[in-house]
Parts: C-alpha cells; sequence; structure tokens
C-alpha cells in the first residue's frame, strides 16, 4: 500500500490521546513522542515556526508519521517511554535503565515485604505499576503501612532461624506497626491474609477493604473513638480517590503478539501490538483487500503469518479475539478479563482508528472509491435494490401556522447538490396540516420531473413518521411511481426509519455512516425549509405596513429599504429626507401616516 501524502496524513489524524512516531524516506524511526491530543499535538510541528534549528531539521525529514492511540495521558507517558529506550530514536533525549518508572514490589519471601523498586526481576515476586509519580508510591506504601502491620526489616524468615530465635523484635513492633514474625509471634496464615487485601488494593479493587475499614469507622464511632475514627475515615479517602494503574504496561505478560480485525464488505484491517518483557514496543495495522469475502477468521490467520514474518517474531504465545489454527508451536489465548483482556481492546481500538484514517484519506485521495463504498453501505444497511445515488429528502415547515412552505434537498453521490434544492410555498392547504402539506410538494416535484423528463431519484426520504410517509405514498401512488424509486420516513425522536406497508420501523447503529447521510439530508432540508420560512416573513413584515399607505408602491417601497435599510428608519425619517428618495408627494403622505399612528 503506498503512502499518502504528509498533509493527508495530518488530516486524518485522531483526536485522541497517544504516542506518535515520525520515520523518514528510508522508513527509518526519527522521533518518538506522546500527545494529548495527537492531531494537534503532530500538526503543531507543521504549522509553527521553529526557533531551535534542530526541530527545524527533523521536520524537513519527516516522511510517515505512525501512531499508537492509548487510553489516558499517563498510558501516553508510559509508553513513550518504552519506545524511546526500545529504538532510542535520534532526535530524541536517551533514557537510560535507571530512569525507569517506578514499580511496587510484593517480595517474594516466606513473609513478603512491599517496597518501590525502578527495577523488575524475574524471582517470583510480583510487581504492580508502573506509576508516572513518585507521590503516588508513596501515598500507596504509606497507606498499606496505615492499614496492615508488615515487616520492613530484610531479615531472612525461614523457619529454622525463627524457630532457632536468631531474630528479636524491633522498635516497629513496640511501635505497632509489626507483628513480630520474627520471633514467631504472627502465624504465616494470618501474614499472608493482609498481603492478599494489598494486592487488591494495588490492583484497583478495594471493595472488600473499604467495607472491612467502613466497619471498623463504624465500630470505633460507637465506642466515642473518634479519634481512631477519624484516622481511618482519612483512609478511606485516600482509597476512594487512587486511580488504578495504567493498562499499558504489565509484568507479567511477557514475549506475547497481540492481533486483532475490524472489517467492511471490501476491506480486512488487522492491528499487531508486539509485547516485550511487558512493554508495548510496535504497533503495526495491515490492511487487507477481499477477494472473496472471506471470513475475518481467514483474513486473520493470513495476517498474523505475514506480520509475524515480516517483524521476525519469536514469540511463543498471542492474543487473538477468537480461535485461529496456527500449528501447535504457538500458544492461542482469547483473553476474558484483566489486563490481557485492555491489551486486546486496545489493540482493537488501534485497528477501528486506522480504518476511519484510511477512509478520510480515501475520501482525499480516491474520492470514486469513497462514494462506491458509501453507496455499497447504504444500499446494504436500508435493504434497498439499487445504490441510492440520487436521495431527495423533504421537510415541512409552518411556524406558528403562518406562511407554510416546504423544501426538498437533493444529494449525489452522498453530497449535498445545491442548484438541484427546491422551496414551496402550499398553496392547496389551508392552515397548518403537515401531512396534507407533504402529500402536495411530494405530487409537484415528481409531476413536474416527469413533464420535464428529467431523471428520477433512487431513494426519498420524508421528515416525519408513519403519517408523512403516507401522505408522500398517496402522491407517488397518483403519479404511478409506487415501487419505482424507494422511499423512507425518519421520525425524529429515537432515529426511527420507517417503510411502507411495514409497522416495525427500522434502527441502524447510532454511529453508522448511512444514519449519518440520513441525518445531514435531514438536517439540511430543515435549515434550508427554515431559511426560506423566515425569508417569506421577513419579507412579510418589511413590505406589509408601508403596503398601508395609500399612493406608495412596490417600487417606491423598494427604494426606500434600498437607502434606509428599516422600516423604523423609515418611519423615524423627516420629510426632507424621505423627499430626496421618493419625491414631495410621496414623502408627504409617509410622513402624514406616522403622525397619524
Amino acid at each position: 500500500m503506498s503512502k499518502p501524502p504528509l498533509e493527508i496524513q495530518l488530516q486524518t489524524l485522531p483526536h485522541q490521546p497517544g504516542v506518535y512516531q515520525y520515520f523518514d524516506a528510508d522508513d527509518k524511526i526519527l522521533y518518538v513522542g506522546k500527545a494529548k491530543d495527537l492531531k494537534k499535538r503532530v500538526s503543531s510541528y507543521f504549522t509553527k515556526n521553529h526557533d531551535y534549528g534542530k526541530t527545524k531539521v527533523l521536520v524537513k525529514k519527516i516522511v510517515t508519521i505512525k501512531h499508537i492511540v492509548v487510553e489516558t495521558e499517563t498510558d501516553a507517558l508510559l509508553l513513550e517511554n518504552n519506545l524511546i529506550k526500545k529504538y532510542q530514536p535520534r532526535y530524541n533525549v536517551l533514557l537510560k535503565d535507571d530512569k525507569s518508572y517506578p514499580w511496587i514490589c510484593i517480595k517474594n519471601e516466606r513473609f513478603p515485604r512491599v517496597f518501590s523498586t525502578r527495577r523488575v526481576f524475574k524471582d517470583g515476586s510480583e510487581y504492580f505499576g508502573p506509576y508516572t509519580s513518585m507521590k503516588t508510591v508513596h501515598t500507596l506504601l504509606d497507606l498499606i503501612k496505615g492499614l496492615y502491620q508488615l515487616r520492613t526489616c530484610n531479615y531472612d524468615l525461614s523457619n529454622d532461624k525463627v524457630e532457632a530465635g536468631k531474630y528479636k523484635v524491633c522498635l516497629e513492633y513496640h511501635l505497632g506497626n509489626c507483628k513480630g514474625p520474627c520471633e514467631d509471634l504472627q502465624t504465616e496464615t494470618d501474614y499472608h491474609q493482609n498481603i492478599i487485601a494489598i494486592k487488591e488494593i494495588l490492583k484497583g479493587n478495594f471493595k472488600e477493604s473499604l467495607s472491612q475499614f467502613k466497619q471498623q469507622m463504624k465500630t470505633h464511632a460507637k465506642a466515642m473513638e473518634f479519634e481512631d475514627a477519624q484516622r481511618i475515615k482519612e483512609k478511606i479517602d485516600i482509597l476512594e480517590n487512587y486511580q488504578s494503574k495504567s493498562t499499558v504496561v504489565n509484568p507479567k505478560i511477557s514475549n506475547v503478539d497481540v492481533f486483532s480485525i475490524v472489517s467492511d464488505e471490501s476491506y480486512g484491517y488487522v492491528n499487531f501490538l508486539q509485547l516485550s518483557y511487558g512493554s508495548i514496543i510496535r504497533s503495526h495495522t495491515l490492511e487487507i483487500k477481499k477477494k472473496l469475502d472471506e471470513t475475518d477468521e481467514a483474513l486473520l490467520q493470513l495476517a498474523i503469518t505475514e506480520i509475524r514474518q515480516r517483524f521476525h517474531s519469536k514469540s511463543k504465545e498471542i492474543y487473538v479475539p477468537f480461535i485461529v489454527d496456527l500449528g501447535e508451536d504457538i500458544k492461542v489465548t482469547i483473553p476474558k478479563l484483566g489486563d490481557k483482556k485492555r491489551v486486546l481492546e486496545l489493540s482493537e481500538r488501534n485497528a477501528k482508528y486506522y480504518r476511519m484514517e484510511r477512509f478520510k484519506q480515501v475520501k482525499i485521495t480516491d474520492p470514486d472509491r469513497h462514494v462506491n463504498r458509501i453507496m455499497a453501505q447504504m444500499k446494504t444497511d436500508l435493504q434497498l435494490k439499487t445504490e441510492p445515488r440520487h436521495i431527495e429528502c423533504f421537510d415541512n415547515s409552518n411556524i406558528q401556522g403562518t406562511n407554510p412552505v416546504a423544501a426538498c434537498v437533493v444529494f449525489k453521490n452522498g453530497k449535498p447538490s445545491k442548484k438541484d434544492y427546491r422551496h414551496f410555498n402550499i398553496k392547496t392547504v389551508e392552515g397548518p396540516d403537515d401531512f396534507a402539506s407533504m402529500e402536495e410538494v411530494v405530487y409537484r416535484r415528481y409531476k413536474r420531473l416527469l413533464d420535464e423528463n428529467q431523471p428520477l431519484p433512487q431513494l426519498i426520504i420524508i421528515d416525519g413518521g408513519k403519517g408523512q410517509l403516507s401522505s408522500a405514498l398517496k402522491s407517488l401512488d397518483a403519479l404511478k411511481l409506487r415501487g419505482k424509486i424507494a422511499i423512507i420516513g425518519i421520525a425524529k425522536r429515537l432515529e426511527e426509519l420507517f417503510y411502507p406497508d411495514d409497522p416495525i420501523p427500522l434502527y441502524l447503529d447510532k454511529k453508522s455512516e448511512t444514519l449519518k447521510i440520513i441525518q445531514q439530508l435531514r438536517n439540511e432540508a430543515h435549515r434550508f425549509g427554515i431559511e426560506h420560512h423566515r425569508n417569506r416573513r421577513s419579507k412579510g413584515a418589511l413590505t406589509t405596513e408601508l403596503e398601508l399607505i395609500s399612493g406608495i408602491g412596490e417600487q417606491s417601497i423598494v427604494e426606500l429599504m434600498k437607502h434606509f435599510k428599516t422600516i423604523k428608519k423609515i418611519s423615524e425619517a423627516t420629510q426632507k429626507e424621505l423627499e430626496t428618495v421618493v419625491g414631495a408627494s410621496r414623502a408627504k403622505k409617509i410622513v402624514n401616516y406616522y403622525k397619524s399612528k
């Protein structure tokens, strides 16, 4: 697939948090950056005048922009850190491992210690994080220390050494911060109950702990121990306000490939995330053109083989949304919950954003392909016999029953054709009657097209429910067009689509492109009708009063309005001022009229 020009890549970036990567003409990575809003941040590189010479050189070298969409700014920060360490791009500050983000470690010991660290070892210990701020780590450790009595010493508390009485309790025991497992004053079972609760807190699951502490707080309050109750309440507040760790990195997920797919009638889009030592180090999306209406399973299986070969992946495990057959050497996992599921969802989101960007790029570079895809989609969604290349939409406007008008807007190939828009002043209907008005305008519109031998639309959309649709159908029956043109009604309240002779409405996905085009048609018809209605009311208001003056004709009114702009200014003008526009005789009549009022 050829790369779209840089300006098109910029136009189609999403307004989402994420990490962007710049590549040169040789596909060599130049720079990695994070952004709260990818489109705004990346676009700023190409719109600002850069004072720093290196940035100017960087911008000149950029040929390709790639990005990974993530959930939050924190995720973007962590992912940027991982990618800079992995690829060490020329224009990035070099990050050393000793500058990595902090974790909270639950040490693999008989009585586990809980402490902060910047280094992760594969020694059976459990690590939680990483955290972007040491303040968060200290808050959590202080919270844990206040809630649970844990040891802080680094003694080897093996069973033999404890029974031999090798250790003595320290000051922490006498302060009430530790229960003295070093002298066998606390059992392993009791200690591990605390560790289980701490793990849940670090995972962001505070339900059990909160319930336990709320009960303790009530107990203290009943016993009039208000200081103890307040101390626990403060800890509860910290627990409730703490946000769980990032989903981008998890040290348990090591050396894994993640694949997901989204597809439409013509193409499949397969996203690949590569995880190494618990960190996302690569994201790539492959676009595959369908030949024989292949299933998602077939496309994903093909794409996984291609992508793993292209990136020389040796991972023994992959995460996918459904079962694929890749042989016995690769473990296939379908995540159902937790961090694994969130990583798969992140991959799916990147595939969806890539598909949206390709649509936008194709719309600019290959409008015919875009139109063909949209028309095929509308034909399928609306269950039509032919593609709706020519659509007409009708809307009535009669505010407070005055000046009833209707509008017909026309879309050709999914876009407004404004030269074909038409206004209708209702002629045969007395008072505000939407149904009769709709019947009149639909009849007049297609009677004229037939008389003038002009092309008829493939689809008519009526803004309204069953009543308006039935009225429009009467006109099509009268013109013998029933069955020759597809017609549907759209109800405003729930965006229901009504079909002739079908009592059950159709509901389209709220995000579907078909519904968006129908809504655009409806909104355009409403705008166009209201505009014409407003013009008629304004014209009536402007001319009625002047027409009441005997001897003042239409031409005089036009001249007066051109000169004075408003009725108010005409009524306040002196006779001399009026004479310069309409002469002495008419000026006197206008002055006398307003004096008599």
